[in-house]
């Protein structure tokens, strides 16, 4: 088997947030880095500013990843600018991925860094709900990517392959009015009350009243999926483990899978067996060199 032959027939490698492995999530220097990595992809989350800026960050509040605190919404991209994102992870900057202060990304930037991949690449959006701004929050971010060129028909903006995730059936919903299904990807995972409450800090009421608003969201996430609605299946590595027969289900019936967060060796060999086609990691050059070593040896 050639070497060409050999990346052809491993899954694709999704950078998780960037390689966040090696340096602070979302920021400039973790998408450098994935793209000098070979990654297939990146992945990102995305929150509205109160201005109207998509920006990359996961949680819906700055305490666990800047100097800031509170709701990302409720701050200006000018003010979000002002934050130091990147000093908690504790890894050295290399002086060409950019100073401190320009690590904090909004999305077009990132798409400005994967235009000059010099070879196709992927990107894979997550439109993070619960949003102050509900469904609006699509709405923007397609309005954006059009702006950049984005292709609605293909998914395609120049080199960059878009395609968009979420835990929320309503966005998923909301998405294939104008988007193709193959680029739509929904995604699931078990519901445990205990790490929601500790999570956010809820007590045991609210907790649990979330818990079950996810729960219900979890299975009509799943019904999609069994009725083939998208093309795209995303499950959490721990979902795939205890769900196999389910998982194996939506493989027969031609749903794409993009399995994250797969990190160790084990999993991937796991994903690997299974015939996952991607695999979002937090680690993009040991997984791809892991997978093309398999492939290789085959």
């Amino acid at each position: 088997m050639t070497t060409e032959e050999s990346a052809a027939a491993r899954p694709l490698v999704y950078a998780h947030r960037g390689a966040s492995g090696a340096f602070a999530e979302h920021t400039r220097a973790a998408y450098l880095q994935a793209i000098a990595d070979g990654a297939d992809g990146v992945e990102c989350d995305v929150h509205l500013t109160r201005d109207q800026h998509a920006v990359l960050i996961h949680d819906a509040t700055l305490d666990r990843t800047s100097n800031g605190t509170g709701p990302v919404a409720d701050r200006t991209l000018e003010e979000l600018r002002l934050l130091d994102f990147c000093s908690w992870k504790g890894a050295r900057i290399p002086e060409e991925y950019g100073a401190p202060s320009a690590q904090f990304l909004t999305l077009p930037e990132l798409l400005d860094l994967l235009r000059l991949a010099g070879r196709e690449i992927g990107l894979a959006v997550e439109l993070k709900h619960p949003s102050p701004f509900q469904l609006k929050l699509e709405d923007r971010v397609l309005e954006i990517l059009e702006a950049e060129g984005w292709d609605r028909e293909t998914s395609m903006l120049d080199n960059i392959r878009v395609s968009f995730m979420s835990f929320s059936p309503d966005s998923v919903k909301h998405l294939l009015r104008s988007v193709p299904a193959s680029a739509i990807c929904q995604l699931v995972d078990d519901v445990n009350v205990v790490e929601i409450r500790e999570e956010l800090g809820l007590g045991a009421v609210t907790g649990g009243a979330l818990a079950n608003v996810l729960k219900a969201a979890q299975t009509e996430g799943e019904r999609i999926l069994d009725d083939c609605e998208v093309g795209l299946a995303g499950p959490g590595i721990g979902y795939v483990r205890g769900h196999s027969r389910t998982v194996r289900r939506w493989l027969a019936s031609g749903r794409r899978f993009r399995v994250w967060t797969v990190d160790s060796a084990a999993d991937v060999d796991l994903c690997r067996e299974l015939g996952i086609q991607e695999l979002t990691t937090n680690r993009p050059a040991e997984v791809r060199a892991q997978l093309l070593a398999r492939a290789t040896a085959s």
